[in-house]
C-alpha cells in the first residue's frame, strides 16, 4: 500500500482512434461560451486591443494548465479522484470537489440546450413564431420590425417579437417575481430536457467507444454552420458596421484592470482545465501519445473558434443596427443566452430562407452543448469508476443512468417560470469561483508538493523529451499567480447580477456563495479526515503518506505500462 513504484494501470477501454480523442477535447473546449461570451467580452473591452491580453493570458496561463492536465491524466491513467494517490494524497478532496462542481454545471447547462430544442421545434413552420405580434403571449409593447417595415419607428419602450417569444413563451419568466417564488415547472421544457438527457445517456453509457463516435457529428457540424452563417452574415447590409465595432482597437482600455481580469477569466473558462474532463479523456490515451502536440492543437483551435464566432455574431449585429437605424452598441447590450435567443434569432427571421437558417442555427447550439455535456459527465464517471472499480466497473450502464437521473432531477428548478434566474445564479456563483480555487490548489500540489522536476521526468518518460524552461516557470510561478489574480479579482469586484428587469437581492449572493462553498468544502474536510485516519504521528504522516507523493526520491524509476 505504501510502496513507491508507480505503474500506471492499463485501462480496458481506450480511444478507437486518435481523432476521437482530439474531437472530444475540441468539442468539450468549444462550447456555447465561445459563441456568445467571447464576442461580447471582446467588444466590451477594447475590441481588437482585447486580443493582446487574451493571447498573453492564453500563452502564460491557459495553455500551460491545459497541457499539464493532459499530461497528468495520460501518465497516471486515472480520473480526478484516484489520481491524487499518485500525486499528493492529502489533496484528494480536490477530486471530490470537481465532481460536485460538474454536477452543478449539469443542473443548469443542459437547460440552455432545452431552450434551443424548443426553438428548433418551433422553427418547423413557414412563419417563425418570433416574427409576429399576434400571438397569445404578446403585449401591447410588441413592435414587429422587419426590414420591410420602413414606416415603423423603434422606441425605448418597444419590445421585439423575438424578445417576447423568449421571455414570455419559452421561459415564461413574467409569471415569476424572482428567486423567492419560482413558480411551476414548464412541462414543455421538461420534455425538451428529458429528450436532451436521453441523447446524452445513449451517447456516453458505453464510454469513450460510443461518445468518441458521436463527437464526429457534434464537434464538426457547428463549424460547418458557423461558416455558412459567416458567409450569409457578410453579405447582409450593414455587416461592416458590426465588424468594425468588434475589432476597432481602443488601446486606452488596456490600462484598466477589468480588461485583464476578463481576459484571464475568458481563457480559463474557454479551455476548461479543472473540471476533471481533460484528466479523464487523457487517461484513455496510449501511454506514449504526444499530448504536448495535442494540447497546442486543441487550444489553438479553441481560441480561433472564439475569434471566428465574433465575426459570425457581429456581422449580424451590424445588420440589425442598420435595419433599426441605431448604434451597434445598443443592439449588443446583452451578453449571455439573450444574445442568441433574442438578437440572433430575430436577425435570422429577417433573412431569406429564415426557416432553414433557424433550423441549422439551433441545431448548432444543441450540438455545441451536447459534446460539452458528454465531456463533463465523463469526467465524473471516469473519476468514480477509477476510485471504486470493483463496485462500478461492471455496472457502468446503471451508474450512468443513475447519474443522468440525478442531473435531470437537479435541473428541475431551472425549468420553472423563474428558472432563468436559477441558471444565472449557478453560472455566476456556484461554479466559477469554486473551480478556479480548485485548479489553483491542483497547480500548487503538482508543482510544489509533487515537484516540477518529477512531473517533467514523467512527461519525458511518455514523450521522450522533457518540458522546457518556459513550461516549468509557468507551472511553478506564472499559473498560480494567474489563478490567484482571478480569485482575488472576483472577491474584490463581485459581479452585479441582473437578468432582464430583475436585480438579484443581497440574500441571493449569500445563497450563491454557499452553493459554491458546498463543493470546495470537500478539500479541507478530506485533509482533516486523511490526517485523522492515517497511522503514526503527524510528522510520519507528512513524510510518508499525508503530504508525500507516490514516488520517493530514493525509489527506482517508474515502470512504463505495456504499449496499447
Amino acid at each position: 500500500p505504501d510502496g513507491h513504484l508507480i505503474t500506471p494501470c492499463q485501462k480496458s477501454t481506450t480511444w478507437s482512434k486518435k481523432m476521437d480523442f482530439l474531437l472530444s477535447v475540441i468539442g468539450y473546449a468549444v462550447d456555447l461560451g465561445n459563441v456568445w461570451r467571447f464576442p461580447y467580452i471582446c467588444y466590451q473591452n477594447g475590441g481588437g486591443a482585447f486580443l493582446l491580453p487574451y493571447m498573453l493570458m492564453a500563452v502564460f496561463g491557459g495553455v500551460p494548465l491545459f497541457y499539464m492536465e493532459l499530461a497528468l491524466g495520460q501518465f497516471h491513467r486515472s480520473g480526478c479522484i484516484s489520481i491524487w494517490k499518485h500525486i499528493c494524497p492529502i489533496f484528494k478532496g480536490v477530486g471530490f470537489a470537481i465532481c460536485i462542481i460538474a454536477l452543478y454545471i449539469a443542473f443548469y447547462y443542459n437547460t440552455i440546450m432545452a431552450w434551443a430544442l424548443y426553438y428548433l421545434l418551433a422553427s418547423f413552420r413557414p412563419t417563425l413564431p418570433w416574427t409576429t405580434c399576434s400571438n397569445p403571449w404578446n403585449t401591447v409593447n410588441c413592435l414587429r420590425y422587419l426590414s420591410t417595415d420602413s414606416n415603423v419607428t423603434w422606441t425605448n419602450t418597444s419590445t421585439s417579437p423575438a424578445e417576447e417569444f423568449y421571455t414570455r413563451q419559452v421561459l415564461q419568466v413574467h409569471l415569476s417575481p424572482g428567486l423567492h417564488q419560482l413558480g411551476s415547472v414548464s412541462w414543455q421544457l421538461a420534455l425538451c430536457l428529458l429528450f436532451i438527457f436521453t441523447i446524452v445517456y445513449f451517447s456516453i453509457w458505453k464510454g469513450v467507444k460510443t461518445s468518441g463516435k458521436v463527437v464526429w457529428v457534434t464537434a464538426t457540424f457547428p463549424y460547418l454552420v458557423l461558416l455558412v452563417l459567416l458567409v450569409r452574415g457578410a453579405t447582409l447590409p450593414g455587416a461592416w458596421r458590426g465588424v468594425v465595432f468588434y475589432l476597432k482597437p481602443d488601446w486606452g482600455k488596456l490600462l484598466s484592470t477589468t480588461v485583464w481580469i476578463d481576459a484571464a477569466a475568458q481563457i480559463f473558462f474557454s479551455l476548461g482545465p479543472g473540471f476533471g474532463v481533460l484528466l479523464a479523456f487523457a487517461s484513455y490515451n496510449p501511454f506514449h501519445n504526444n499530448c504536448y502536440k495535442d494540447a497546442l492543437v486543441t487550444s489553438s483551435v479553441n481560441c480561433l473558434t472564439s475569434f471566428l464566432s465574433g465575426f459570425v455574431i457581429f456581422t449580424v449585429l451590424g445588420y440589425m443596427a442598420e435595419m433599426r437605424k441605431i448604434g451597434v452598441e445598443t443592439v449588443a447590450k446583452d451578453a449571455g443566452p439573450s444574445l442568441l435567443f433574442i438578437i440572433y434569432a430575430e436577425a435570422i427571421a429577417n433573412m431569406p430562407a429564415a426557416t432553414f437558417f433557424a433550423i441549422i442555427f439551433f441545431l448548432m447550439i444543441i450540438m455545441l452543448g451536447l459534446d460539452s455535456t458528454f465531456a463533463g459527465l465523463e469526467g465524473v464517471i471516469t473519476a468514480m469508476l477509477d476510485e471504486f472499480p470493483q463496485l462500478l466497473s461492471r455496472r457502468r450502464e446503471l451508474f450512468v443512468l443513475g447519474l443522468v437521473c440525478v442531473c435531470y432531477l437537479g435541473a428541475l428548478s431551472t425549468l420553472t417560470y423563474g428558472g432563468a434566474f436559477v441558471v444565472k445564479l449557478f453560472e455566476e456563483y456556484a461554479t466559477g469561483p469554486a473551480v478556479i480555487t480548485v485548479v489553483f490548489l491542483e497547480v500548487i500540489a503538482v508543482s510544489w508538493f509533487y515537484g516540477t522536476s518529477r512531473f517533467c521526468a514523467d512527461v519525458n518518460m511518455m514523450l521522450g523529451f522533457s518540458p522546457g524552461l518556459f513550461w516549468r516557470v509557468c507551472w511553478v510561478a506564472i499559473c498560480p499567480i494567474f489563478l490567484l489574480f482571478i480569485i482575488v479579482s472576483f472577491l474584490a469586484f463581485p459581479p452585479e447580477v441582473k437578468l432582464f428587469d430583475y436585480v438579484y437581492p443581497p440574500w441571493t449572493t449569500v445563497l450563491g456563495y454557499c452553493i459554491g462553498v458546498s463543493s470546495f468544502i470537500c478539500v479541507p474536510a478530506y485533509m482533516v479526515y486523511h490526517l485523522l485516519t492515517a497511522k503514526g504521528t503527524f510528522k510520519q504522516v507528512r513524510a510518508s503518506r499525508g503530504l508525500g507523493v507516490g514516488l520517493s526520491p530514493s525509489s527506482p524509476p517508474p515502470v512504463p505500462p505495456p504499449s496499447y
